[in-house]
């Protein structure tokens, strides 16, 4: 197993085991089997696991398995605070502590504010007194490193970098995500900012092996250089060097045992611009069925009504490659989990954004096409639901 260093120079394995795809039986986490594949993870040299309050049964299975085997010595427990369901002081320590009774513990490693959508979000933790809890909890050794879990574009990512002295943060990354998302723009202004990177998402939610069209197949099947989609995939994140730890999300020892062995093999910077450019041919593949041109370059926004442009757009695409619903789940994400909507409706039509786009896209036009495709009657009751929880 390859490690690379966190802030603090503590040495954390480049392949991290996402703990929310446990496999279920009967409804509930088949604790045998998850607890032969986390035994499995840790003698292949991972030592990062990664779980979050309202993943169903996650933190307590890890919590049973830590305990029953030794483990919380060997490893690192990294668990996210709800703040979307915060609101209040007491809520903070609430949270926090039946998280440490479900992982039966008296720490947590890595701590992140789950899904942190934009500077607002955070503001509303800071007025709740969220910095005096989490100074006093470091203090204490309750939490070691505090960070963010992102999905969202890369101005506002950049945005809530500056906005805390974080430990590390987290953003989805991926071939496909280069230019979207946080993106590399993202990876590398964190990175100058000395906040190691943490990646979730390395195959789009298997979208990248399972879903893949038969041109980009067929590329890959006839480059010389023989790796499976997956492998290329975590190859990809792993050769820069700005990549901490990779999240997957294994729930079988032959996917733990071949993504160790990728682990274990893989050089930062090892990739060829051949490589490179087959791997350019897969992404042209994939986005042949792509309805707008977008690259996420950014220079459309900041938008007067705070629509998210790149991340409509994003959103918008993904549901001719990856489907309806991981589109409107990313939709959703990116635009009514945040204090003020960024959603397609909001636009008005004043085309500033038009002007400084390079594709020349239409922009008005397509976002009315956006809110059309994805802002049916389950986004409009899921954001009422949201709006319930807020609290201004």
């Amino acid at each position: 197993m390859n490690y690379r260093k966190d802030k603090y120079g503590n040495a954390v394995s480049i392949l991290g085991y996402g703990c929310m795809r446990f496999k279920r039986s009967g409804g509930h986490i088949d604790i045998a089997k998850a607890e032969r594949e986390v035994l499995s993870a840790v003698e292949g040299g991972v030592n990062y696991f990664d779980t979050a309050y309202i993943y169903p049964g996650s933190e307590a299975v890890l919590g049973e398995i830590v305990e029953r085997n030794n483990l919380r010595d060997k490893i690192n427990i990294a668990t996210k605070l709800p703040q979307y369901l915060v609101k209040s002081e007491g809520d903070l320590e609430h949270f926090f502590s039946e998280q440490l009774t479900r992982l039966r513990t008296d720490h947590i490693d890595y701590y992140l504010m789950h899904m942190l959508t934009d500077t607002d979000s955070w503001e509303r933790l800071r007025d709740l007194g969220i910095l005096e809890w989490l100074e006093e909890k470091k203090r204490s050794g309750a939490i070691h490193q505090i960070g963010f879990s992102y999905h969202g574009g890369s101005e506002m990512f950049c945005r809530l970098v500056d906005a805390y002295d974080w430990d590390f943060c987290m953003i989805q990354y991926n071939y496909m995500d280069e230019n979207s998302q946080a993106g590399r723009r993202g990876l590398t202004y964190a990175h100058e900012k000395g906040l190691p990177v943490w990646i979730m998402e390395p195959l789009r939610g298997g979208r990248l092996v399972n879903n893949l069209p038969e041109d980009a197949k067929r590329i890959f099947s006839e480059y010389p250089v023989k790796h499976t989609p997956v492998q290329w995939a975590l190859r990809w994140l792993w050769n820069q060097p700005e990549v901490t730890c990779v999240l997957s999300g294994m729930n079988s020892l032959e996917m733990i045992e071949d993504n160790v062995n990728t682990a274990s093999a893989v050089t930062a910077g090892e990739l060829t611009d051949e490589d490179e450019a087959m791997l350019g041919r897969v992404v042209g593949a994939i986005n042949s069925k792509m309805k707008v041109g977008c690259t996420g370059c950014g220079y459309c926004v900041p938008c007067p009504k705070n629509v998210d442009i790149p991340g409509c757009f994003a959103a918008y695409n993904r549901r001719y490659s990856d489907g309806w619903y991981t589109s409107l789940k990313e939709y959703f994400m990116c635009t009514a989990m945040r204090q003020k909507s960024s959603a397609a409706s909001n636009c008005i039509g004043c085309g500033k954004c038009q002007k400084h786009c390079p594709q020349g896209i239409n922009i008005p036009a397509q976002l009315k096409n956006v809110k059309g495709k994805l802002e049916g009657p389950i986004y409009k009751i899921a954001r009422k639901v949201v709006k319930a929880f807020k609290t201004y």
